[in-house]
């Protein structure tokens, strides 16, 4: 969102899907959502002054191929019915932008989301270089804790550092063992506490961290956001 305010772009609501409400889970594995950390998603909205929508994940990941086509119960319709309801309250809005780096996976399915909508798909970080792209968030404000961990060298140890305490362990993980140092191999997953675009900031009061699955070598661990509160900046 930073990049598409440098841009020249208006942001005009925020968007978010989430675990059904009828569930414990926080963690759903799915192939196209970050869910952990969503209790505290709305606190971002907050913090930017924004308009909020949100929706139940009801779908799974029906179709796992690259490609993607229309596909009932699958996932990707969830976020077409959100951003159908975005646009039903801002008839105006042109564009959608997305944090995805290399996936062409999710790339796929929100391009095929926004064409079927009349949407251009932003994706101001496509194929950046991530030991660049790391170095350049922490330098430029952004104050992200690491909420979820699966990857060989990672573990609960980590969870609620921020990506600046990390970066050195992260970068040398990539030398040694080739992690994607912004996690987009789904190394690990992050919340934003505060950036740039923040006029407040969010301030964790309460965690617990999750294991999701015990493995030997890499273990996969999550916090789980109990209670969050904002503070001025």
């Amino acid at each position: 969102m930073m990049k598409c305010t440098e841009d020249g772009h208006e942001i005009v609501a925020l968007v978010h899907a989430h675990p059904p409400y009828d569930t414990a889970k926080e963690e759903l594995d799915s192939f196209l959502f970050q869910t952990v950390g969503s209790s505290a998603v709305y606190a971002i909205a907050e913090c930017m002054e924004l308009p909020f929508f949100h929706k139940e994940i009801r779908g799974t990941a029906v179709t796992q191929e690259l490609g993607y086509t229309t596909t009932k119960d699958d996932e990707t319709e969830d976020l077409y019915a959100l951003l159908e309801e975005v646009k039903q309250h801002h008839p105006d809005v042109g564009a959608v932008s997305v944090g995805a780096i290399f996936s062409s996976y999710q790339g796929n399915r929100v391009q095929h989301v926004c064409d079927r909508l009349g949407l251009k798909m932003l994706a101001y970080l496509w194929h950046r270089d991530q030991v660049e792209l790391l170095q350049e968030m922490v330098s430029n404000g952004v104050n992200a804790i690491l909420i979820k961990v699966a990857a060989l060298g990672l573990g609960s140890e980590d969870l609620g550092k921020t990506l600046s305490e990390m970066t050195p362990k992260l970068l040398s993980l990539h030398e040694k063992y080739g992690i994607h140092p912004c996690g987009e191999g789904g190394e690990f997953e992050s919340f934003t506490l505060d950036c740039p675009l923040f006029k407040k900031r969010i301030v964790v009061d309460k965690s617990e961290a999750i294991t999701h699955s015990d493995d030997q070598f890499a273990p996969v661990v999550y916090l789980s956001i109990k209670k969050v509160h904002i503070v001025p900046k």
